[in-house]
């Protein structure tokens, strides 16, 4: 009795939440996405406006400025801004809070959580992770980035470039992933640091410029010369690979609830079209066809939505393994894009205008196949799982 209590306690939290996240929307945010879009952008006061609304490292322990609230609080959050459509706060929140706020948590010294976790979580810093490389994607045993000790110096010198990196302009530092040890594999020899974007010889390139996610901030990222000392290590030395796959999972899980979370907005606002859209002097959604496909599409969404609270729950439980994961990653990103298209297809013309959220809907979508590892990373990680000795 006590534990169905508590589940229903949580579950009104979660709405409340989800409510409040809504109406900050309304307010801060829906008034001036599309411009941000158009800037390719969101603004830095957005970030010190969520941490006001304690929507930054819920999950962390209130000694470091979080709330010490289950991953269902966070998730929750980035859930209800992809509903939403406003898919680039959700990536940049993923980023900053679920994923790189762990790494942290889970791995970094007292003092590194101290500063780094409290001023994430009151939007004062914003943080990055730097594995990509312009010749490594997906395979982070290609990394190329290097970080070499001087004993003198006490310290590492990195050089190196990474791509891709979301919250790239904004970031005040970035997690980096560097080899180590140049004499074995990267998998024995990369170590992740932490730089600032004061250090001198750290530099970002341009905005860069993508299909979908305008207003999620892309860069490219560059370290020449890069002195980072000894307290900047995060982990053990030489067991970056291994801190990285320990991450892995959560945030390819991250990457599929913001994929159902999207089909759910996206549907929502295709039924409401229909209905409304006459053709032949008739509503679009008196079509078989019509009704068909958004049974269909409404089915998956739903089956998939089942087997992400499945695999969250493993994660709070600590059983999700990487597999399952992949398996989440794999088959919600490639849903959603099924989705958006089928969606975007039932707008006809009107789907092909920006001005429709679906048109954004479905360019946002096609990245969710790409990051945290591609589609066909994903299955050759599940099959080797599958056909292990």
């Amino acid at each position: 009795m006590s534990t169905l209590k508590n589940r229903v306690v949580e579950k009104q939290e979660l709405e409340l939440l989800r409510k409040s996240v809504r109406d900050f929307s309304r307010k801060e945010v829906s008034e001036y996405y599309d411009e941000w879009e158009n800037n390719g952008n969101i603004p830095r006061n957005l970030w010190r406006k969520l941490g006001d609304q304690g929507f930054l490292l819920t999950e962390i322990p209130e000694e470091y400025g979080g709330l010490g609230a289950p991953l269902a609080y966070s998730m929750a959050i980035v859930e209800e801004f992809s509903k939403l459509g406003y898919s680039a706060i959700s990536t940049n929140l993923s980023v900053h809070d679920i994923i790189t706020a762990q790494y942290i948590l889970n791995y970094g010294t007292e003092s590194q959580k101290s500063h780094y976790l409290k001023g994430m979580a009151s939007g004062e810093l914003v943080a990055a992770f730097a594995m990509t490389e312009p010749g490594a994607g997906s395979d982070l045993q290609g990394i190329k980035t290097t970080a070499v000790y001087d004993e003198t110096k006490k310290a590492y010198k990195l050089n190196g470039q990474k791509t891709f990196i979301s919250n790239g302009q904004h970031c005040d530092f970035v997690i980096v992933v560097a080899k180590t040890d140049q004499t074995v594999k990267p998998s024995r020899g990369t170590s992740l640091f932490f730089v600032d974007v004061t250090a001198e010889g750290f530099s970002r390139g341009k905005n860069l410029e993508k299909i979908g996610l305008h207003a999620c901030d892309t860069s490219e990222m560059f370290f020449e010369d890069v002195w980072v000392g000894e307290d900047k290590l995060l982990g053990n030395l030489n067991e970056g690979f291994k801190i990285l796959m320990s991450e892995l999972p959560r945030e390819r899980l991250t990457i599929a609830v913001n994929a159902v979370a999207a089909m759910e907005g996206v549907l929502e606002q295709t039924i409401r079209y229909v209905k409304e859209r006459e053709v032949f002097g008739k509503p679009l959604s008196d079509f078989q066809n019509t009704r068909f496909v958004i049974a269909e599409l409404q089915t998956k969404t739903r089956v998939l939505k089942s087997f992400v609270k499945e695999c969250m729950d493993m994660m709070m439980d600590g059983t999700l393994d990487t597999a399952t994961a992949s398996m989440a990653k794999l088959s919600c990103t490639e849903a959603q894009g099924e989705v958006a298209d089928k969606c975007l297809q039932l707008f006809g013309g009107y789907g092909y205008m920006k001005e429709y959220p679906v048109a954004r809907a479905f360019t946002d979508a096609r990245v969710q196949r790409i990051y945290g590892g591609t589609s066909e990373i994903m299955k050759e990680i599940i099959g080797k799982d599958i056909f292990k000795e």
